[in-house]
């Protein structure tokens, strides 16, 4: 069934195999993970999660959050990661906030390097924070509403 090409598949630290995103699979959405991931597809959306490789042929539009990030593939959008890593093969475009960042010879990334000492939180963004950037998007009687949202939020919470 496999021929002689079998796949090894990489155990992360914690023992547990990562959800794997095949070469022919596009994902189009968010996608989250308490564990890791390894993209070999596409994924168009943010992903969160733990661990997060992407292969050569692995391409993500969208937001990454992680603790590891380690790009041998594509991404257009923003990294927020502890430690972050564009192997020589890789192509970023967009801000990369982190801790930690290697950039290895051969390896393309244009944007910002920005280090943060924030916590990365591996969940999609609360809805406080959803409230949060209506209030930053909304104007007149939307920002009225949106205000009005926000203070019940914060009041529950």
């Amino acid at each position: 069934m496999f021929g002689d090409q079998r796949t090894m598949i990489k155990l992360h630290e914690d023992g547990m195999a990562p959800s794997i995103i095949g070469t022919d699979l596009t994902v189009t959405g968010n996608v989250t993970s308490k564990g890791a991931i390894q993209v070999e597809g596409e994924i168009q959306g943010d992903v969160y999660c733990t661990s997060l490789i992407i292969g050569r042929q692995g391409r993500i539009s969208g937001g990454i959050t992680a603790e590891d990030v380690n790009v041998h593939g594509r991404v257009t959008g923003s990294i927020r990661a502890v430690n972050a890593t564009l192997q020589s093969t890789a192509h970023v475009e967009g801000d990369i906030y982190h801790q930690s960042l290697k950039l290895e010879h051969g390896g393309f990334f244009e944007g910002k390097s920005l280090r943060s000492e924030e916590q990365v939180s591996i969940f999609e963004p609360t809805t406080a924070n959803a409230a949060a950037k209506d209030l930053a998007n909304a104007s007149g009687g939307e920002a009225d509403a949106a205000k009005a949202r926000n203070a019940k939020l914060q009041r529950v919470a």
